[in-house]
């Protein structure tokens, strides 16, 4: 009998589109690059997908995203976790693993209900989701990937952080020598990832458990391309017992983003500027400045003399950079809290956006000729496609350590020093905008990693072969 029914599920399984879950971790940096992964498999392969989201990042920015996808691609959440019993100042990636962790029964479940109804080949979670591979081992779903959404630099410390654990007995930030790892831009200690800056605080253990469990992936895919990190994909392409293979599949960034109507005022304002003349300022969808920092920033555009563009939001009042994370709207008015007079006297230079400005829209534009970004992996890669220079302003997360790695490995931007005072922050942008030494160097540099990415993402390019190798695993494996 059961023979007889699985040829008779062989038959219509068949029929059916390869279909594969994907679970995002909160924050729309991760749900974006993976939204946009399901797309290229539904373009290119016909496969389905579901996203399966977390109920703590329900908000309106990620309801009217996942609504705007096309209907080869549908979304699930899961239920809410009480995670009152952990420490009211826990870290954002605490919360994220044990919130993942603590779904595992509720993620089987969808999973077991998916293999019913779809030809469910393959199981992809994000970087803070490798314990929910007990889900789908639990469900029988047949292959388990990690999907990484930034870059080689990061994984390749996350893959190494269980032995540097034992290695590295003192805090990253007291070592006197930058971190060295394969095929990587050395990075100096005080820049290595925010939530291992200190091992007492459970985020740090968290984060070894994840190097660890890494290694229970059938494969890593990686939002980053060959051009741009030479060194570190070379590395990680010599075979290493116990280690998955890793394919650079990027950049995944947004495309066919939706837009309010009517055009936002800010690529009218944009229209009538002179080409590569505006910088573009923003620090993604949760980041914001401490007030001091916001007054520096100000007085030191309006000091550089270069036409900006700045997407303005609310000072966190404790000081916490990623005041924004898990909801990207700005609670007040952010230009009350700009320099005395400041709007007024960079009215003809200068245009502010409260809260929100359409990126990608903004980076595609002839008129954008640098962009001051925090150096968030999705902005990285969106200004790399655009081919727009960077000044980097790090926050929190990888961002200090994407920084080192632009800066000093790739040449695609110019930091601003650590003081940030106006002075310094006026030279960085002109140098970039229209400087002829080090500025001329980012441009070029990323005028040539634009034309990398393009090539690679065509037909027969480097990321597109490997996503092709990777769905054939999918597919070719049924018939085992």
């Amino acid at each position: 009998m059961e023979e007889a029914n699985g040829v008779c599920n062989g038959t219509v399984e068949s029929r059916r589109p390869p279909h594969v879950a994907m679970l995002v971790t909160p924050g729309m940096g991760h749900l974006i690059p993976l939204a946009e992964l399901a797309k290229r498999l539904a373009a290119r392969h016909g496969v389905t997908a579901t996203l399966i989201t977390f109920a703590s990042t329900a908000s309106a920015t990620q309801r009217a995203f996942l609504a705007t996808l096309p209907p080869s691609i549908s979304a699930v959440s899961l239920p809410p976790v009480d995670l009152s019993d952990l420490a009211p100042d826990a870290a954002i990636e605490t919360l994220m693993s044990e919130e993942c962790v603590r779904l595992v029964p509720a993620l089987t479940g969808i999973l077991s209900g998916l293999r019913e109804t779809t030809r469910l080949v393959a199981f992809v979670a994000d970087l803070f989701g490798a314990d929910s591979f007990d889900a789908a081992v639990a469900a029988g779903v047949p292959r388990r990937y990690l999907f990484f959404p930034t870059n080689l630099h990061g994984l390749t410390l996350i893959l190494h952080l269980p032995d540097l654990d034992v290695s590295l007995p003192g805090e990253f930030r007291d070592l006197a020598e930058p971190v060295r790892l394969p095929g990587c831009v050395p990075i100096p200690g005080t820049d290595i990832l925010s939530p291992l800056q200190d091992k007492s605080n459970p985020s740090y253990r968290w984060m070894v458990h994840h190097g660890k469990r890494y290694r229970d992936a059938d494969a890593i895919l990686v939002n980053s391309f060959d051009a741009v990190e030479p060194d570190a994909i070379a590395a990680l392409r010599v075979p290493e017992q116990g280690r998955p293979p890793v394919y650079n599949i990027g950049p995944l960034t947004q495309t066919n983003a939706a837009s309010p109507a009517p055009r936002a005022a800010c690529l009218e304002w944009l229209d009538r500027q002179p080409p590569k003349s505006v910088i573009f300022v923003s620090f993604g969808s949760g980041g914001s400045l401490p007030r001091e920092q916001m007054h520096e920033l100000a007085l030191g555009l309006e000091q550089s003399g270069q036409r900006f563009l700045w997407v303005v939001r609310s000072p966190s009042d404790e000081g916490a950079v990623n005041a924004n994370y898990y909801d990207a709207e700005s609670k007040k008015d952010p230009l009350a809290y700009l320099p005395d007079g400041f709007v007024e006297r960079t009215k003809d230079v200068g245009l502010l956006v409260p809260s929100w400005a359409p990126q990608i829209k903004v980076l595609a534009h002839e008129a954008t000729g640098g962009f001051l970004v925090h150096c968030g992996w999705n902005s990285v890669l969106e200004s790399l496609v655009h081919g727009v220079p960077m000044v980097a302003w790090p926050l929190f997360a990888e961002q200090r350590q994407n920084a080192v790695m632009l800066t000093e490995g790739v040449g695609a931007a110019i930091r601003v020093p650590e003081t940030k005072k106006k002075e310094e922050i006026a030279a960085v942008v002109r140098e970039v905008m229209v400087g002829q030494g080090k500025g001329a160097e980012v441009r070029a540099k990323v005028a040539e990693l634009q034309k990398a990415a393009e090539e690679g993402l065509g037909e027969g390019g480097a990321a597109t072969s490997a996503l092709d190798g990777v769905v054939h695993k999918w597919i070719g494996g049924e018939e085992k």
